[in-house]
């Protein structure tokens, strides 16, 4: 079995909810002290809407997770494992809550992925 390095949730938004989003990731950074990224006003990645990612190690995902699912307000949130095995983490390992946009997974190909 893999070993969970830790894990990111990707905050999903638009032009007319980046206001919400910013509150949403910078609340969860303070309180949870955990590391709040760019918030990117263009796909980046595998995702395919605008998106600010949380990285938290897995003994914050009792409080991190639940925490999400009762303050995102609408927004979709995807979260996922960090393990080495980008693509199933990105799939089978994925968890999404309030929606389930494609993701670009053609930037884990082989010679593609990091």
């Amino acid at each position: 079995m893999p070993e969970i390095t830790d894990f990111h949730a990707h905050v999903y938004y638009a032009a007319d909810t980046i206001a919400q989003a910013r509150r949403l990731c910078e609340a969860a950074r303070d309180q949870f002290d955990v590391e709040m990224g760019r918030m990117h006003e263009r796909p980046v990645g595998p995702h395919p809407m605008w998106s600010c990612q949380l990285a938290f190690p897995p003994d914050q995902f009792a409080a991190v997770v639940p925490w999400l699912a009762l303050n995102r307000n609408g927004l979709i949130v995807f979260i996922h494992p960090g393990t080495g095995d980008h693509l199933a983490d990105h799939t089978r390992h994925a968890i999404w809550m309030g929606g389930m946009p494609d993701l670009n997974l053609s930037i884990f190909d082989e010679g593609n992925a990091s």
